[in-house]
């Protein structure tokens, strides 16, 4: 932690050094050239973060904490402390962290956002067909399933009905019944890649094979609507019993057209919900049903439901399979907009596996285009009817190119052993390895791309070298250096002083009977612990406190050494306080130990810095120095 927030607050002396083109040399250090830019740059930023302008200084006055801090780095970089492990694998833990954001496609991520809340707002009814694929499946059995549903496809497009192909093919489970039907749904109620596809079929056409983690599907999308966001009602329910008779059924609709009569006389919903509905669970709360969409509730009630204008409307009696029905309308949510939609719709795209591939394909296939990624069309070749023979006798062979650099099989080999992957779609392998292989591209041409990556990147290194650097010179040094504080300590104890104060005890008795005895036994000179042995017994009676305290510090001493209020709640009658007064005097180190440390610190600071100014040969262009403009 100590070190995450020095890292943060010297970013309020130091940022990057930038890097000067054509620039003039306003410090040299040894053979270290800083740019009037560089200077310039770090001065402004670090004098306009100031919020009290008496805290701003001049270049002239900023000039000596700069050159400070350049020795210091110089120095840590003269002792390697560059390359050791800690210092590379915390580096590169920060680089990591500030990389990330360049290796995503921001511009996508709007576009994806944008396209989900429109999709929100929408609602698909669709028809599909579902031919599985095994997880261990081979290319060449994979293969087959796609090739099938491609042929029932194009029966279809030929003629055959949809509903009865689903029947006679589909492996979805539900097939049989449902004759392959979802009904409706919206966004983030499917798998990615069936959301996509039927989000982008035209109505009453058929999509082209879409691959899911079940298999491979084929789509009949049937309308598309606005999806009228989500409702709660309240219902009261007459079931239909199984293997019911026309003369039970009417009955029911005597019953419920009752109980429509007396809502409609003024009667009490709920109570009527809890008395007569056969839903039990429901009508325990008089009627009411959790929150529904128009795609997740049967029509037959989704749209009466949604056909109430205003809560507290109710519905005339309704049918369904299940029964007869009155609906009242407790509230509705319309779909909520863009604004308040989006941090949603983007925590969902970060926790969606398959959402973030869409992003990663996008991303890449930018920066495919940005290095001229081309692929060996004889390589590929190989891949595709790769053997062992092939691995040995054909492993140079290039598979693809970014810039001049050429990646063959062998190195794709090495991928897959890296991987331990021994079987499965190499192909599928491939396009991985292809897409790794962009990022790293990129992620290793970040430093040239964006400058301003650098310069924090740069400012980070510097932070870490001048936190270790400082640890060891100063810090560590000042704490375990106990021969040279005490001699610090001799030659400054007049640094801090201790004010006039009050040295004895704070007795605080149960009553005043309890003071009287302790006072006597105090006229005795009787020990603390004593007293307290005495007086307390089986349980406390009296409380004492001993210490020294300046005005201020306590208030029971405030009142009764230098005539301050009481305190809140102060009883007189059973305080009081033995003691005396001592005049101001200097404070021990044990006293005032954190403070002589820290200027022990500050002193050996001063002593490290005059050693490196005699160490190396600093020349500053004073004439080239007049010219950087202070900060108002």
């Amino acid at each position: 932690m100590k070190r995450i927030i020095y890292l943060l607050s010297i970013q309020l002396l130091i940022t990057i050094s930038a890097i000067a083109q054509d620039d003039e040399t306003l410090i040299t250090i040894d053979n270290n050239k800083i740019s009037k830019a560089e200077f310039e740059h770090i001065y402004k930023k670090n004098n306009s973060n100031l919020y009290n302008n008496s805290d701003k200084k001049s270049p002239e006055e900023y000039l000596d904490l700069f050159i400070n801090y350049k020795l210091k780095v110089i120095e840590a970089e003269d002792l390697k402390m560059d390359t050791s492990a800690s210092f590379i694998n915390e580096l590169k833990g920060y680089r990591d962290e500030l990389a990330a954001p360049y290796l995503t496609d921001i511009s996508f991520d709007e576009k994806l956002v944008e396209e989900l809340y429109d999709r929100m707002t929408k609602e698909v009814s669709a028809s599909h067909i579902l031919l599985t694929v095994d997880k261990s499946a081979t290319p060449e059995q994979e293969q087959k399933v796609l090739d099938k549903i491609t042929k029932i496809r194009s029966e279809i497009l030929n003629g055959k009905n949809f509903a009865e192909a689903a029947i006679a093919h589909s492996e979805d489970p539900s097939a049989k019944i449902n004759k392959g039907k979802l009904g409706y749904f919206t966004a983030f109620q499917m798998v990615v890649p069936f959301e996509n596809m039927a989000f982008n079929t035209p109505v009453g056409q058929i999509s082209q094979p879409v691959r899911t983690s079940f298999g491979y599907h084929i789509i009949q999308v049937h309308d598309i609507r606005d999806n009228k966001g989500e409702i709660q009602v309240a219902h009261i329910i007459k079931m239909f019993p199984k293997g019911m008779t026309p003369e039970v059924k009417n009955k029911l609709k005597l019953t419920i057209d009752s109980i429509y009569t007396e809502l409609k006389n003024g009667a009490d919903f709920s109570v009527l919900a809890r008395a007569t509905s056969d839903d039990k669970r429901s009508a325990e709360q008089g009627g009411i049903m959790p929150w529904f969409t128009a795609a997740r509730i049967i029509p037959e009630i989704g749209g009466p439901a949604f056909a109430l204008e205003n809560d507290g409307d109710i519905t005339k009696p309704i049918e369904s399979p299940f029964g007869y029905h009155i609906l009242k309308r407790i509230s509705h949510r319309p779909v909520p907009s863009f604004e308040l939609a989006k941090n949603e719709i983007e925590n969902r795209i970060k926790s969606n596996p398959q959402r973030r591939l869409s992003e990663k394909k996008a991303f890449v296939d930018k920066l495919k285009k940005a290095y001229g990624f081309s692929e060996n069309q004889q390589g590929m070749e190989i891949l595709k009817n790769r053997n062992v023979e092939d691995n040995i006798e054909k492993g140079n062979v290039t598979l693809f190119s970014i810039d001049s650099k050429n990646f063959t099989l062998n190195d794709f080999n090495n991928y897959l052993a890296s991987k331990n992957i021994k079987e499965g779609s190499y192909l599928t392998f491939y396009q991985q390895w292809t897409d790794d292989e962009m990022i790293s591209w990129e992620d290793a041409n970040l430093e040239k791309k964006y400058p301003e990556f650098r310069y924090l990147l740069q400012e980070y290194h510097n932070g870490i070298l001048l936190f270790n650097i400082s640890e060891e010179k100063i810090w560590n040094f000042a704490s375990s250096d106990s021969v040279g504080l005490q001699k610090f300590y001799e030659r400054n104890k007049k640094n801090y002083k201790w004010e006039e104060r009050f040295k004895g005890l704070v007795i605080k008795c149960i009553d005043v009977a309890t003071r009287e005895e302790a006072e006597n036994y105090f006229a005795e000179d009787m020990p603390v612990e004593e007293i307290k042995d005495r007086i307390n017994g089986t349980f406390e009676r009296i409380t004492i406190k001993e210490g020294a305290w300046e005005k201020g510090n306590n208030a029971v001493v405030d009142y009764y050494v230098w005539n301050q209020p009481a305190p809140d709640k102060f009883e007189s009658e059973t305080t009081f306080v033995r003691g005396n007064l001592i005049p101001p005097e200097p404070k021990t180190l044990k006293d005032a130990y954190g403070l002589y440390v820290s200027d022990y610190q500050k002193f050996i600071e001063e002593e490290w810095i005059k050693e490196l100014r005699k160490k190396h040969r600093i020349k500053v262009n004073r004439k080239l120095l007049k010219t950087v403009e202070s900060v108002k």
